[in-house]
């Protein structure tokens, strides 16, 4: 185990700046009380969604705000599962900045075409997300381009940031809030602003089952691999944490809870059938938690972020439209 390092918190003021100045393509995203599915998960649930926008995620804030920190024509590297790229592909192409994103050749096909459409170089390495990013750490180092990681970038954390500015102006107040977690960035940023704002709400990471590694790092305190990552939600599965981006958690959050992937599909048919919204499993988490650990959020007003809807027709045939 590796100890995360001590870390600044994210700064508020930055993340008010956020708020202010990224695209407004991606604020003030619709958040509103989902009414057909109170009944079946017992609390009232205000969904966030994070879907509406040119790359189908709220991956564009955090992007968009580290990228207006860059002068123009300097390249960059990342790795991405996808939803990450796409943002980022976005913002560079903006500012004509070369983008190079290494993913694995397990990869959405959907979310890689989508990068490439918005004019990203991307590369196929490795089986899973991690093993892709060490590539991309490979490749920087060889070609002397920076290398860019998601949930190590404060500007990241506080570009999600601003998805807590929004919700904390929910008028009927919030008992929790539910988060996907996979890297960090959407947790750290929401957070931040929660913890600082509105105090009273519970704050909750949620990871696949599958992919525990930032769930048990977080009960450590410590940096905690695991050798797979092994669930649907390709957009939380993490085996490898950024020791920053736990560091940033450190404070901020209540709790970190599992979900597994048949209830994951449960909660993206949920969504499906009673809002009329396509989510991706990562995006679907909080609302499987509800689900998964009903009791604990029972006569509760929840709150949580549907962060991503890239799915490929054959994903929607197989898990919203069963035969």
């Amino acid at each position: 185990m590796q100890t995360p390092p001590v870390s600044p918190r994210l700064s508020l003021e930055r993340i008010e700046e956020a708020a202010r100045e990224i695209d407004p393509v991606f604020l003030d995203t619709p958040q509103f009380l989902a009414e057909p599915l109170t009944e079946r998960l017992g609390c009232e649930l205000v969904v966030k969604v994070e879907t509406v926008n040119p790359i189908r995620s709220f991956k564009g804030r955090g992007a968009d705000f580290f990228v207006r920190g860059l002068g123009r024509g300097e390249p960059l590297v990342c790795a991405s599962a996808g939803n990450f790229g796409q943002g980022l592909a976005y913002a560079a192409r903006a500012r004509g900045i070369p983008l190079t994103v290494f993913a694995a050749t397990t990869a959405n096909p959907l979310k890689v075409e989508r990068m490439r459409a918005l004019g990203a170089e991307v590369r196929l390495s490795g089986s899973d997300f991690d093993a892709a990013k060490a590539a991309a750490r490979d490749f920087a180092e060889q070609e002397g381009v920076r290398f860019l990681e998601d949930g190590r970038e404060p500007a990241i954390s506080e570009g999600a940031g601003t998805i807590g500015v929004e919700l904390a102006r929910w008028p009927d107040g919030l008992d929790t809030v539910l988060v996907p977690l996979g890297n960090g960035a959407l947790l750290a940023g929401v957070g931040h602003w929660l913890r600082a704002h509105r105090p009273e709400v519970r704050i909750v990471g949620v990871c696949a089952s599958g992919a525990p590694a930032m769930e048990r790092s977080w009960r450590s305190g410590a940096v905690v691999e695991t050798e797979r990552a092994d669930t649907i939600a390709d957009g939380i599965a993490v085996r490898v944490p950024v020791p920053e981006a736990l560091a940033t958690l450190e404070g901020v959050v209540d709790d970190v809870l599992l979900v597994d992937d048949p209830t994951t599909v449960e909660a993206m048919r949920l969504v499906f059938d009673g809002l009329g919204l396509l989510v991706e499993p990562a995006g679907a988490a909080g609302v499987a938690a509800a689900l998964a650990h009903g009791e604990r959020f029972a006569g509760e007003r929840v709150a949580t972020v549907l962060c991503g809807a890239n799915l490929t027709a054959a994903q929607v045939r197989e898990w919203l439209i069963p035969a």
